[in-house]
């Protein structure tokens, strides 16, 4: 596997666009599972490779995800060495019954340890993901968690309700009366009372499920949400030209490895029709603190007035207050982020 994500970072593949010389690669990201059961030494081989073969920054925000479990004092000292300089800490939660209940392999003090160890390293752009919504847990202790999180002095959360997807373990207990069903009302309530919270502390809640200190947004996942070029290696990874080209690579490891050794395609791609790429602003922008512009609107629709027409749609969710129009932008309020989803999937072309 190694060998083969080397490859696919070493291998021009003229039916993908290249990011050349012309473009400067401002964040690099390890996610998807969980890349830190690789040694120093691998993520050196993988980070060596893209220094090669493309201009990154001097000061590029390198991220590695990490669970509490997978850390050790060694494992810090080679990540660091290796030019990782953001961890992002899956803790979920600072309660075992929560994490027993969730099946993590971690337990609560795992969590505290590992995140005060990074910090001893030097690792101090941190962010942690925190999971609310889950059955059982109280408003008192939703807020022991967030609580926690701000006394540690981590600078970045990630916190999310809890989902329950189809077919999973999780789903089929709840189904035979095993677990008790996620309470959509819970949910409600703790992300409002995490939206308070979060403004009470001083962090900035720049996107639906993200929350900052001053200088510490992600600036790996806002280049998402802003539609910036990016280039995914590995199974899965999925690439994006900044304009209307996806590219992802195939799931299945065993094909993924066949294909880069036989030099042979590893990828389907997509071009989005300029409909789509609107929509793909709505959905996106609307999840940010700066909300959807007039400006970046126009460059789909010039001189067809639909951000008029995107204003004409919005007026209902303004009246209702879950959102504010203004002369060139609109954006959602706290309680219009409860309904994020509904309300982008209304304004699409």
């Amino acid at each position: 596997m190694m060998k083969a994500i080397e490859k696919e970072i070493k291998t021009p593949n003229a039916e993908r666009f290249r990011l050349n010389a012309e473009h400067t690669i401002e964040t690099i990201y390890f996610g998807g599972g969980t890349p830190s059961l690789l040694s120093g030494e691998e993520l050196k081989i993988i980070l060596d490779a893209i220094h090669v073969n493309f201009n990154v920054s001097s000061s590029a925000e390198i991220t590695l995800e990490t669970n509490p479990d997978d850390h050790t004092e060694d494992k810090l000292d080679a990540w660091k060495a290796a030019g990782i300089n953001r961890l992002s800490i899956g803790v979920q939660s600072f309660f075992e019954d929560d994490l027993v209940w969730m099946n993590r392999a971690h337990n609560a003090q795992q969590s505290i340890d590992c995140i005060k160890a990074a910090q001893e390293k030097g690792f101090h752009n941190l962010t942690i993901d925190l999971i609310y919504g889950i059955p059982g847990l109280t408003d008192e202790r939703w807020k022991h968690n967030f609580d926690t999180a701000i006394a540690l002095d981590i600078p970045h959360l990630s916190c999310y309700a809890l989902t329950v997807e189809p077919k999973t373990a999780l789903d089929i207990f709840i189904a035979k009366g095993k677990m008790l069903p996620v309470d959509g009302d819970q949910q409600a309530n703790q992300f409002i009372m995490l939206m308070d919270w979060a403004a009470a502390a001083g962090l900035e809640h720049y996107e639906i499920s993200n929350f900052a200190k001053a200088g510490h947004r992600s600036r790996h996942n806002s280049n998402y949400w802003n539609g910036v070029a990016y280039y995914g290696f590995g199974p899965s990874a999925h690439s994006f030209d900044g304009d209307k080209t996806r590219w992802w690579n195939v799931a299945n490891n065993a094909i993924y490895i066949q294909s880069i050794e036989n030099n042979l395609p590893c990828f389907e791609a997509e071009t989005l029709t300029p409909i789509q790429q609107l929509n793909e602003y709505i959905m996106t922008g609307l999840r940010t603190v700066e909300g959807i512009g007039k400006e970046v609107i126009g460059q789909w629709s010039p001189g067809h007035n639909t951000f008029d027409s995107l204003m004409k749609k919005a007026k209902k969710w303004e009246e209702q207050g879950k959102m504010v129009i203004g002369e060139n932008h609109i954006h959602l309020t706290n309680e219009g982020r409860l309904f994020a989803d509904g309300i982008a999937a209304d304004l699409f072309a």
